[in-house]
Protein backbone atom coordinates (compact mmCIF):
# COMPACT_ATOMS: atom_id res chain seq x y z
CA UNK A 1 0.00 0.00 0.00
CA UNK A 2 1.35 3.81 -0.58
CA UNK A 3 2.73 5.55 1.96
CA UNK A 4 0.73 8.78 2.65
CA UNK A 5 3.29 10.80 1.45
CA UNK A 6 3.36 8.74 -2.33
CA UNK A 7 -0.84 9.25 -1.93
CA UNK A 8 -0.44 13.34 -1.92
CA UNK A 9 2.52 13.41 -4.94
CA UNK A 10 0.77 11.26 -6.71
CA UNK A 11 -2.17 13.46 -6.33
CA UNK A 12 -0.37 16.66 -7.31
CA UNK A 13 1.15 14.94 -9.97
CA UNK A 14 -2.56 13.74 -11.50
CA UNK A 15 -4.11 16.97 -11.10
CA UNK A 16 -1.84 18.67 -12.24
CA UNK A 17 -2.90 17.89 -15.66
CA UNK A 18 -6.10 19.79 -15.16
CA UNK A 19 -6.70 23.34 -16.16
CA UNK A 20 -6.21 25.73 -13.77
CA UNK A 21 -9.71 27.04 -12.19
CA UNK A 22 -10.54 30.98 -13.24
CA UNK A 23 -11.07 32.80 -10.25
CA UNK A 24 -14.64 34.17 -9.64
CA UNK A 25 -16.13 37.51 -8.66
CA UNK A 26 -16.83 37.35 -4.93
CA UNK A 27 -18.04 39.32 -2.56
CA UNK A 28 -15.46 41.76 -0.99
CA UNK A 29 -14.92 41.15 2.69
CA UNK A 30 -16.20 42.77 5.37
CA UNK A 31 -14.51 46.21 6.50
CA UNK A 32 -13.54 45.80 10.36
CA UNK A 33 -14.06 48.55 11.04
CA UNK A 34 -17.39 48.45 10.37
CA UNK A 35 -17.97 45.65 13.41
CA UNK A 36 -18.86 46.40 16.71
CA UNK A 37 -18.51 44.07 19.69
CA UNK A 38 -20.69 44.01 22.87
CA UNK A 39 -19.29 42.10 25.74
CA UNK A 40 -20.75 42.06 29.69
CA UNK A 41 -18.27 44.22 31.54
CA UNK A 42 -19.72 42.22 34.73
CA UNK A 43 -17.60 39.25 33.50
CA UNK A 44 -14.08 39.51 33.15
CA UNK A 45 -13.88 36.70 30.81
CA UNK A 46 -16.50 38.32 28.42
CA UNK A 47 -14.02 41.58 28.12
CA UNK A 48 -11.49 39.27 27.82
CA UNK A 49 -12.36 37.55 25.16
CA UNK A 50 -13.81 40.79 23.30
CA UNK A 51 -10.52 42.26 23.21
CA UNK A 52 -8.66 38.97 21.73
CA UNK A 53 -11.42 38.86 18.85
CA UNK A 54 -10.56 42.29 17.82
CA UNK A 55 -6.90 41.91 17.86
CA UNK A 56 -7.45 38.86 15.92
CA UNK A 57 -9.88 40.24 13.42
CA UNK A 58 -8.09 43.70 13.31
CA UNK A 59 -11.22 45.40 14.41
CA UNK A 60 -10.68 48.74 15.84
CA UNK A 61 -10.53 49.24 19.66
CA UNK A 62 -13.00 52.21 19.85
CA UNK A 63 -15.64 49.39 18.76
CA UNK A 64 -15.79 47.44 21.67
CA UNK A 65 -18.52 48.34 23.73
CA UNK A 66 -19.53 46.89 27.46
CA UNK A 67 -22.48 46.77 28.89
CA UNK A 68 -22.62 45.77 32.78
CA UNK A 69 -25.34 43.15 32.30
CA UNK A 70 -27.29 40.64 34.06
CA UNK A 71 -25.32 36.93 34.11
CA UNK A 72 -27.98 35.22 33.39
CA UNK A 73 -28.52 33.49 30.18
CA UNK A 74 -32.51 34.74 29.80
CA UNK A 75 -33.75 38.27 30.76
CA UNK A 76 -37.37 40.28 30.71
CA UNK A 77 -38.28 42.19 28.17
CA UNK A 78 -37.64 45.58 30.58
CA UNK A 79 -34.10 44.50 31.09
CA UNK A 80 -33.75 43.61 27.50
CA UNK A 81 -34.74 47.66 27.10
CA UNK A 82 -33.14 49.06 29.72
CA UNK A 83 -29.92 46.98 29.89
CA UNK A 84 -29.14 46.43 26.48
CA UNK A 85 -31.20 48.16 23.96
CA UNK A 86 -31.38 51.71 25.58
CA UNK A 87 -27.97 51.77 26.46
CA UNK A 88 -26.73 50.65 22.66
CA UNK A 89 -28.77 53.60 21.09
CA UNK A 90 -26.93 55.79 23.57
CA UNK A 91 -23.79 54.55 23.06
CA UNK A 92 -24.35 54.44 19.27
CA UNK A 93 -25.64 58.41 19.28
CA UNK A 94 -22.90 59.39 21.40
CA UNK A 95 -20.06 58.29 19.38
CA UNK A 96 -21.48 59.12 16.26
CA UNK A 97 -22.16 55.62 14.71
CA UNK A 98 -25.11 56.46 12.60
CA UNK A 99 -27.56 58.93 12.07
CA UNK A 100 -31.31 58.55 12.15
CA UNK A 101 -33.86 60.61 10.89
CA UNK A 102 -37.67 60.42 11.11
CA UNK A 103 -39.71 58.59 8.01
CA UNK A 104 -42.88 59.46 6.77
CA UNK A 105 -44.63 57.84 9.79
CA UNK A 106 -42.38 59.43 12.31
CA UNK A 107 -40.02 56.44 13.30
CA UNK A 108 -36.51 57.39 13.85
CA UNK A 109 -34.47 55.41 11.14
CA UNK A 110 -30.71 54.84 10.69
CA UNK A 111 -30.38 56.82 7.06
CA UNK A 112 -26.02 56.03 7.80
CA UNK A 113 -24.75 53.26 9.73
CA UNK A 114 -20.93 53.28 10.47
CA UNK A 115 -21.14 49.74 11.94
CA UNK A 116 -22.75 46.64 9.80
CA UNK A 117 -22.05 44.03 12.38
CA UNK A 118 -22.73 43.47 15.73
CA UNK A 119 -21.02 40.98 17.63
CA UNK A 120 -22.71 39.84 20.98
CA UNK A 121 -19.62 38.07 23.03
CA UNK A 122 -20.38 35.21 25.78
CA UNK A 123 -21.59 36.64 28.60
CA UNK A 124 -23.99 38.57 26.89
CA UNK A 125 -27.85 37.31 27.38
CA UNK A 126 -29.56 35.80 24.62
CA UNK A 127 -32.87 34.98 25.63
CA UNK A 128 -36.10 37.63 26.24
CA UNK A 129 -38.67 35.47 27.85
CA UNK A 130 -42.49 36.41 27.14
CA UNK A 131 -44.03 39.61 28.59
CA UNK A 132 -46.13 37.95 31.81
CA UNK A 133 -49.63 39.89 30.94
CA UNK A 134 -51.79 41.01 34.03
CA UNK A 135 -54.23 38.67 34.96
CA UNK A 136 -57.77 39.24 36.19
CA UNK A 137 -58.86 36.16 38.25
CA UNK A 138 -62.53 36.57 37.20
CA UNK A 139 -61.55 35.73 33.52
CA UNK A 140 -59.99 32.76 31.97
CA UNK A 141 -56.47 33.45 30.24
CA UNK A 142 -56.59 34.20 26.82
CA UNK A 143 -53.66 32.04 24.90
CA UNK A 144 -51.83 34.32 22.61
CA UNK A 145 -52.20 33.79 18.84
CA UNK A 146 -49.88 31.33 17.35
CA UNK A 147 -46.69 33.60 16.15
CA UNK A 148 -47.68 36.65 17.78
CA UNK A 149 -45.64 36.18 20.95
CA UNK A 150 -43.14 38.41 22.15
CA UNK A 151 -40.21 36.76 23.62
CA UNK A 152 -37.54 36.68 21.42
CA UNK A 153 -33.48 36.15 21.20
CA UNK A 154 -31.69 39.18 21.88
CA UNK A 155 -29.53 38.76 18.90
CA UNK A 156 -32.55 38.84 16.38
CA UNK A 157 -34.55 41.86 18.20
CA UNK A 158 -31.33 44.04 17.81
CA UNK A 159 -31.29 43.89 14.45
CA UNK A 160 -33.59 46.60 14.68
CA UNK A 161 -31.67 48.28 17.26
CA UNK A 162 -32.37 51.57 15.18
CA UNK A 163 -35.72 51.68 14.24
CA UNK A 164 -37.60 53.26 17.35
CA UNK A 165 -40.84 51.99 16.92
CA UNK A 166 -41.82 48.72 15.55
CA UNK A 167 -44.25 45.72 16.60
CA UNK A 168 -42.70 42.95 18.95
CA UNK A 169 -45.46 40.94 19.20
CA UNK A 170 -44.63 38.24 16.41
CA UNK A 171 -41.64 38.00 13.93
CA UNK A 172 -41.02 41.15 10.88
CA UNK A 173 -40.06 40.43 7.86
CA UNK A 174 -36.30 40.47 6.52
CA UNK A 175 -35.28 42.21 3.47
CA UNK A 176 -32.01 40.68 3.24
CA UNK A 177 -33.83 37.45 2.98
CA UNK A 178 -32.38 35.29 -0.11
CA UNK A 179 -30.62 38.32 -1.61
CA UNK A 180 -27.24 37.95 -3.03
CA UNK A 181 -25.74 41.82 -1.60
CA UNK A 182 -22.76 42.58 0.89
CA UNK A 183 -24.16 43.93 4.02
CA UNK A 184 -22.12 47.33 2.98
CA UNK A 185 -25.47 47.60 0.40
CA UNK A 186 -27.01 51.21 1.70
CA UNK A 187 -30.28 49.73 0.99
CA UNK A 188 -29.57 47.51 4.29
CA UNK A 189 -28.52 50.79 6.50
CA UNK A 190 -31.37 50.50 8.86
CA UNK A 191 -30.55 46.84 9.32
CA UNK A 192 -27.95 45.80 12.61
CA UNK A 193 -26.48 42.00 11.27
CA UNK A 194 -25.73 40.48 14.66
CA UNK A 195 -24.20 37.06 15.49
CA UNK A 196 -22.66 35.56 18.38
CA UNK A 197 -19.97 34.59 19.73
CA UNK A 198 -20.89 32.14 22.58
CA UNK A 199 -20.52 28.80 23.87
CA UNK A 200 -20.02 26.36 26.94
CA UNK A 201 -16.59 27.29 27.69
CA UNK A 202 -14.29 30.11 26.77
CA UNK A 203 -11.55 28.00 25.36
CA UNK A 204 -14.05 27.10 22.84
CA UNK A 205 -14.81 30.61 21.93
CA UNK A 206 -11.39 31.36 21.45
CA UNK A 207 -10.51 28.11 19.23
CA UNK A 208 -13.87 28.86 17.27
CA UNK A 209 -12.14 32.11 16.25
CA UNK A 210 -8.72 30.52 15.70
CA UNK A 211 -9.98 27.58 13.34
CA UNK A 212 -11.70 30.19 11.46
CA UNK A 213 -8.52 32.26 10.62
CA UNK A 214 -6.83 29.00 9.96
CA UNK A 215 -9.07 27.53 7.96
CA UNK A 216 -9.73 30.56 5.24
CA UNK A 217 -6.24 30.16 4.28
CA UNK A 218 -7.07 26.93 2.71
CA UNK A 219 -10.92 26.13 2.64
CA UNK A 220 -13.07 24.10 4.15
CA UNK A 221 -13.00 20.51 2.90
CA UNK A 222 -14.52 17.20 3.72
CA UNK A 223 -17.64 15.14 4.02
CA UNK A 224 -21.28 16.80 4.18
CA UNK A 225 -23.78 14.26 6.12
CA UNK A 226 -27.21 15.02 5.87
CA UNK A 227 -29.99 13.67 7.54
CA UNK A 228 -33.61 14.24 6.58
CA UNK A 229 -35.21 12.51 9.11
CA UNK A 230 -38.40 14.29 10.29
CA UNK A 231 -41.66 13.31 7.59
CA UNK A 232 -44.95 14.54 6.92
CA UNK A 233 -46.62 16.84 4.69
CA UNK A 234 -45.87 19.57 7.14
CA UNK A 235 -42.28 19.11 7.46
CA UNK A 236 -41.59 18.43 3.77
CA UNK A 237 -39.98 21.74 3.19
CA UNK A 238 -36.74 21.39 5.50
CA UNK A 239 -36.29 18.16 3.71
CA UNK A 240 -36.21 19.78 0.70
CA UNK A 241 -33.81 22.24 2.04
CA UNK A 242 -31.69 19.12 2.64
CA UNK A 243 -32.05 17.69 -0.91
CA UNK A 244 -31.22 21.36 -2.35
CA UNK A 245 -27.53 21.41 -0.43
CA UNK A 246 -27.04 17.79 -1.86
CA UNK A 247 -27.78 19.18 -5.71
CA UNK A 248 -25.58 21.90 -4.37
CA UNK A 249 -23.04 19.79 -3.38
CA UNK A 250 -22.98 17.88 -6.49
CA UNK A 251 -22.30 20.86 -8.26
CA UNK A 252 -19.41 22.12 -6.36
CA UNK A 253 -17.82 18.31 -5.67
CA UNK A 254 -18.30 17.94 -2.10
CA UNK A 255 -18.85 14.13 -1.24
CA UNK A 256 -22.39 13.89 0.79
CA UNK A 257 -23.73 10.71 2.73
CA UNK A 258 -27.46 11.53 3.19
CA UNK A 259 -29.76 9.54 5.83
CA UNK A 260 -33.31 9.49 4.60
CA UNK A 261 -34.39 7.14 7.56
CA UNK A 262 -37.16 8.60 9.79
CA UNK A 263 -34.71 8.22 13.04
CA UNK A 264 -31.64 10.43 12.60
CA UNK A 265 -27.91 9.07 12.29
CA UNK A 266 -27.67 6.05 14.99
CA UNK A 267 -25.63 5.92 18.21
CA UNK A 268 -22.00 7.11 17.71
CA UNK A 269 -22.08 6.70 13.83
CA UNK A 270 -18.86 7.20 12.40
CA UNK A 271 -18.95 10.75 11.07
CA UNK A 272 -15.60 10.94 10.17
CA UNK A 273 -13.69 14.08 8.02
CA UNK A 274 -17.16 15.97 8.86
CA UNK A 275 -16.77 19.76 7.47
CA UNK A 276 -20.95 19.94 6.78
CA UNK A 277 -23.67 18.65 9.28
CA UNK A 278 -27.11 19.68 8.50
CA UNK A 279 -29.90 17.47 10.17
CA UNK A 280 -33.18 17.39 12.12
CA UNK A 281 -35.06 16.55 14.05
CA UNK A 282 -34.61 15.39 17.88
CA UNK A 283 -34.79 17.51 21.17
CA UNK A 284 -31.10 16.76 22.39
CA UNK A 285 -28.07 15.73 20.48
CA UNK A 286 -27.65 12.12 20.02
CA UNK A 287 -26.19 10.19 16.97
CA UNK A 288 -22.18 10.57 16.28
CA UNK A 289 -22.23 13.23 18.94
CA UNK A 290 -22.64 10.25 21.17
CA UNK A 291 -19.48 8.91 20.06
CA UNK A 292 -16.68 9.68 22.59
CA UNK A 293 -13.79 9.96 19.93
CA UNK A 294 -16.15 11.88 17.43
CA UNK A 295 -14.66 15.53 16.52
CA UNK A 296 -15.90 17.72 13.41
CA UNK A 297 -13.07 18.64 11.20
CA UNK A 298 -11.62 21.86 11.52
CA UNK A 299 -13.79 24.85 10.66
CA UNK A 300 -17.01 22.75 10.53
CA UNK A 301 -20.68 24.23 9.55
CA UNK A 302 -22.97 21.95 11.43
CA UNK A 303 -26.49 22.98 12.21
CA UNK A 304 -29.64 20.86 13.47
CA UNK A 305 -33.28 21.74 13.24
CA UNK A 306 -34.99 21.87 16.46
CA UNK A 307 -37.51 24.61 17.86
CA UNK A 308 -35.30 24.61 21.20
CA UNK A 309 -31.56 24.05 19.51
CA UNK A 310 -29.85 26.82 21.73
CA UNK A 311 -32.23 27.38 24.30
CA UNK A 312 -29.19 26.38 26.37
CA UNK A 313 -26.15 27.11 24.51
CA UNK A 314 -23.66 27.13 27.27
CA UNK A 315 -24.99 23.26 28.17
CA UNK A 316 -22.34 21.05 26.47
CA UNK A 317 -25.00 18.08 26.57
CA UNK A 318 -28.30 19.54 26.20
CA UNK A 319 -30.44 20.63 22.93
CA UNK A 320 -27.89 20.53 20.19
CA UNK A 321 -25.74 24.15 19.68
CA UNK A 322 -23.48 23.36 23.09
CA UNK A 323 -22.70 19.86 22.05
CA UNK A 324 -22.10 21.08 18.18
CA UNK A 325 -19.11 23.29 19.49
CA UNK A 326 -18.21 21.08 21.99
CA UNK A 327 -17.37 18.87 19.41
CA UNK A 328 -15.45 21.12 17.12
CA UNK A 329 -17.55 22.91 14.81
CA UNK A 330 -16.92 26.63 14.37
CA UNK A 331 -20.18 27.76 13.04
CA UNK A 332 -23.61 26.95 13.44
CA UNK A 333 -27.35 28.32 14.00
CA UNK A 334 -30.68 27.76 16.04
CA UNK A 335 -33.13 29.17 17.88
CA UNK A 336 -33.65 29.73 21.42
CA UNK A 337 -37.50 29.51 21.44
CA UNK A 338 -40.13 27.94 19.59
CA UNK A 339 -39.96 29.70 15.80
CA UNK A 340 -42.19 27.59 13.29
CA UNK A 341 -40.98 25.76 10.53
CA UNK A 342 -41.23 28.84 8.36
CA UNK A 343 -39.59 31.16 10.50
CA UNK A 344 -36.24 28.86 10.79
CA UNK A 345 -33.13 29.08 8.47
CA UNK A 346 -33.28 28.16 5.43
CA UNK A 347 -30.22 25.68 5.26
CA UNK A 348 -29.77 25.72 1.44
CA UNK A 349 -29.97 29.18 1.17
CA UNK A 350 -27.50 29.35 3.84
CA UNK A 351 -25.09 26.75 2.75
CA UNK A 352 -25.13 28.85 -1.14
CA UNK A 353 -24.07 31.61 0.46
CA UNK A 354 -21.40 30.69 1.80
CA UNK A 355 -19.82 28.36 -1.09
CA UNK A 356 -20.55 32.00 -3.57
CA UNK A 357 -17.56 33.22 -0.68
CA UNK A 358 -19.97 35.59 1.73
CA UNK A 359 -19.48 35.53 5.22
CA UNK A 360 -21.40 33.27 7.97
CA UNK A 361 -23.47 36.56 8.99
CA UNK A 362 -24.21 37.50 5.55
CA UNK A 363 -25.29 33.90 4.56
CA UNK A 364 -27.11 33.72 7.93
CA UNK A 365 -29.17 36.51 7.37
CA UNK A 366 -30.22 36.36 4.03
CA UNK A 367 -30.88 32.47 4.92
CA UNK A 368 -33.81 33.61 7.81
CA UNK A 369 -36.86 35.06 6.81
CA UNK A 370 -37.51 36.89 9.58
CA UNK A 371 -36.43 39.07 12.57
CA UNK A 372 -37.28 40.26 15.66
CA UNK A 373 -37.87 36.57 16.42
CA UNK A 374 -35.65 32.88 17.53
CA UNK A 375 -32.92 33.28 15.70
CA UNK A 376 -29.32 32.89 16.84
CA UNK A 377 -25.90 32.93 14.60
CA UNK A 378 -23.25 31.58 16.73
CA UNK A 379 -19.24 31.61 15.06
CA UNK A 380 -16.79 34.21 14.23
CA UNK A 381 -19.06 36.64 11.81
CA UNK A 382 -16.38 37.30 9.41
CA UNK A 383 -15.43 33.28 8.60
CA UNK A 384 -15.68 32.55 5.21
CA UNK A 385 -15.73 29.00 4.89
CA UNK A 386 -15.38 28.18 1.38
CA UNK A 387 -13.73 31.58 -0.17
CA UNK A 388 -10.43 29.92 -1.63
CA UNK A 389 -13.24 27.53 -3.77
CA UNK A 390 -13.95 30.71 -5.60
CA UNK A 391 -9.88 31.44 -5.60
CA UNK A 392 -6.99 29.17 -5.95
CA UNK A 393 -7.34 25.87 -5.80
CA UNK A 394 -5.76 25.25 -2.44
CA UNK A 395 -6.21 22.57 0.26
CA UNK A 396 -4.14 21.29 3.46
CA UNK A 397 -1.98 18.33 2.79
CA UNK A 398 -4.32 16.00 4.43
CA UNK A 399 -6.97 17.24 2.17
CA UNK A 400 -5.90 16.19 -0.84
CA UNK A 401 -8.00 13.79 -1.79
CA UNK A 402 -11.13 15.81 -1.40
CA UNK A 403 -9.21 18.81 -3.36
CA UNK A 404 -9.06 16.01 -6.44
CA UNK A 405 -12.71 15.15 -6.55
CA UNK A 406 -13.97 18.72 -6.28
CA UNK A 407 -10.93 19.50 -9.43
CA UNK A 408 -12.39 16.19 -11.57
CA UNK A 409 -16.05 17.33 -10.75
CA UNK A 410 -15.21 20.84 -12.67
CA UNK A 411 -13.52 18.79 -15.46
CA UNK A 412 -16.00 16.25 -16.22
CA UNK A 413 -19.11 17.02 -14.61
CA UNK A 414 -21.02 16.90 -17.98
CA UNK A 415 -19.03 13.85 -18.79
CA UNK A 416 -19.85 11.34 -16.16
CA UNK A 417 -17.62 8.21 -17.91
CA UNK A 418 -14.54 10.19 -17.47
CA UNK A 419 -15.38 11.42 -14.68
CA UNK A 420 -15.60 7.77 -12.89
CA UNK A 421 -12.67 6.95 -14.94
CA UNK A 422 -9.74 9.62 -13.54
CA UNK A 423 -11.22 9.12 -10.43
CA UNK A 424 -11.16 5.76 -10.32
CA UNK A 425 -8.09 5.22 -11.48
CA UNK A 426 -6.44 8.09 -9.12
CA UNK A 427 -8.41 5.87 -6.55
CA UNK A 428 -6.66 2.29 -6.96
CA UNK A 429 -3.05 4.55 -8.11
CA UNK A 430 -2.96 5.90 -4.51
CA UNK A 431 -5.44 3.24 -2.57
CA UNK A 432 -7.50 6.34 -1.39
CA UNK A 433 -10.53 5.08 0.38
CA UNK A 434 -11.75 8.54 0.29
CA UNK A 435 -12.11 8.87 -3.14
CA UNK A 436 -13.86 5.35 -3.17
CA UNK A 437 -16.39 6.47 -1.09
CA UNK A 438 -16.87 9.44 -2.71
CA UNK A 439 -17.01 7.83 -6.04
CA UNK A 440 -19.56 5.16 -4.46
CA UNK A 441 -21.95 7.84 -2.95
CA UNK A 442 -21.80 9.76 -6.50
CA UNK A 443 -22.88 6.64 -7.84
CA UNK A 444 -25.48 5.80 -5.62
CA UNK A 445 -26.70 9.57 -5.72
CA UNK A 446 -27.33 8.41 -9.92
CA UNK A 447 -28.63 4.85 -8.55
CA UNK A 448 -26.38 2.70 -9.73
CA UNK A 449 -26.26 0.11 -7.16
CA UNK A 450 -24.11 -2.27 -7.73
CA UNK A 451 -21.33 0.25 -9.00
CA UNK A 452 -22.26 1.82 -5.83
CA UNK A 453 -21.63 -1.39 -3.58
CA UNK A 454 -18.42 -2.07 -5.15
CA UNK A 455 -16.90 0.94 -4.83
CA UNK A 456 -18.09 0.59 -0.77
CA UNK A 457 -16.35 -2.23 -1.08
CA UNK A 458 -13.06 -0.65 -2.58
CA UNK A 459 -13.00 1.82 0.02
CA UNK A 460 -13.57 -0.64 3.09
CA UNK A 461 -10.22 -2.53 2.18
CA UNK A 462 -8.73 0.84 0.96
CA UNK A 463 -9.35 2.63 4.74
CA UNK A 464 -6.74 1.90 7.27
CA UNK A 465 -9.24 2.49 10.50
CA UNK A 466 -11.71 0.47 11.47
CA UNK A 467 -14.07 2.94 12.23
CA UNK A 468 -13.79 4.30 8.10
CA UNK A 469 -14.35 0.49 7.13
CA UNK A 470 -17.30 0.16 9.28
CA UNK A 471 -18.93 3.29 7.60
CA UNK A 472 -18.71 1.44 3.99
CA UNK A 473 -20.28 -1.26 5.96
CA UNK A 474 -23.39 1.02 6.75
CA UNK A 475 -23.78 2.27 3.49
CA UNK A 476 -24.36 -1.45 2.41
CA UNK A 477 -26.77 -2.16 4.86
CA UNK A 478 -28.93 1.23 4.22
CA UNK A 479 -28.72 -0.06 0.55
CA UNK A 480 -30.58 -3.00 2.02
CA UNK A 481 -33.18 -0.97 3.57
CA UNK A 482 -33.87 1.03 0.97
CA UNK A 483 -34.18 -1.92 -1.42
CA UNK A 484 -36.87 -3.30 1.59
CA UNK A 485 -33.93 -6.24 1.87
CA UNK A 486 -34.68 -6.62 5.88
CA UNK A 487 -33.34 -10.05 6.14
CA UNK A 488 -30.72 -8.98 3.95
CA UNK A 489 -29.74 -6.15 6.31
CA UNK A 490 -29.96 -7.94 9.40
CA UNK A 491 -27.16 -10.22 7.72
CA UNK A 492 -24.94 -7.70 7.32
CA UNK A 493 -25.42 -6.42 10.27
CA UNK A 494 -24.60 -9.43 12.14
CA UNK A 495 -21.76 -9.88 9.92
CA UNK A 496 -20.18 -6.16 10.91
CA UNK A 497 -20.66 -6.82 14.65
CA UNK A 498 -18.61 -9.88 14.20
CA UNK A 499 -16.06 -8.48 11.87
CA UNK A 500 -15.59 -4.97 14.70
CA UNK A 501 -14.41 -5.19 17.86
CA UNK A 502 -14.97 -3.65 20.82
CA UNK A 503 -15.24 0.27 19.13
CA UNK A 504 -17.26 2.86 19.91
CA UNK A 505 -18.71 3.00 16.76
CA UNK A 506 -19.84 -0.57 16.99
CA UNK A 507 -23.19 1.00 18.65
CA UNK A 508 -24.24 2.28 14.99
CA UNK A 509 -24.81 -1.24 14.69
CA UNK A 510 -26.98 -2.47 17.72
CA UNK A 511 -28.89 0.60 16.65
CA UNK A 512 -29.44 -0.31 13.43
CA UNK A 513 -30.51 -4.21 14.49
CA UNK A 514 -32.94 -2.71 17.72
CA UNK A 515 -34.65 -0.61 14.60
CA UNK A 516 -34.89 -3.33 12.25
CA UNK A 517 -35.77 -6.22 14.78
CA UNK A 518 -36.57 -4.77 18.43
CA UNK A 519 -36.15 -6.58 21.12
CA UNK A 520 -39.25 -8.11 23.12
CA UNK A 521 -40.38 -6.43 25.57
CA UNK A 522 -39.23 -7.52 29.07
CA UNK A 523 -41.95 -9.30 31.18
CA UNK A 524 -44.46 -7.73 33.27
CA UNK A 525 -43.94 -8.18 36.78
CA UNK A 526 -46.91 -10.50 38.80
CA UNK A 527 -48.53 -8.28 41.22
CA UNK A 528 -47.02 -10.83 43.94
CA UNK A 529 -43.54 -9.22 42.70
CA UNK A 530 -44.96 -6.01 42.55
Amino acid sequence: MPSPLSVIKYLLVFWSLLSVLHAEEVPAEIDPSSVAVLYNSADKESEKLAIHYARQRKIPTLNLIGLELPLEDTITRPDYNQKIRDPLIQHFDKASLWVRQKDRTGVLVPTRNRIRVLLLMKGVPFRIKRTEQPKNPNEKPIPTTRGKEDESSVDSELVYLGVSQYNIAGPLSNPYYKKEAPISDPYYTPLLFTCRLDAPTYSTCERIIADSIAVEQTGLWGTCYLDEAHKGPNYEIANEWMRSVAQLNRKEGIPTVVDTFSNTFPTNYPMNQASLYFGWYAKNANGPLLNPRFKFKKGAVAIHLHSFSGAELRHPKKNWIGPILEKGAAATAGNVWEPYLSATHNFDILHDRLLKGYSLVEAAHMAMPVHSWQSIVVGDPLYRPFFVYTQTQTAAEEDKAYRAYRLANTQWQDDPDTFILKLRTAAARTSSGTLYEAIGLYQLEKNNIAEAKAFFQSAARAYPGDPDKLRQALHLISIHRKQEEKQAALEHIQTSLERFGDIPERKALIGLRNILDPPAPPPAKSKAAQ
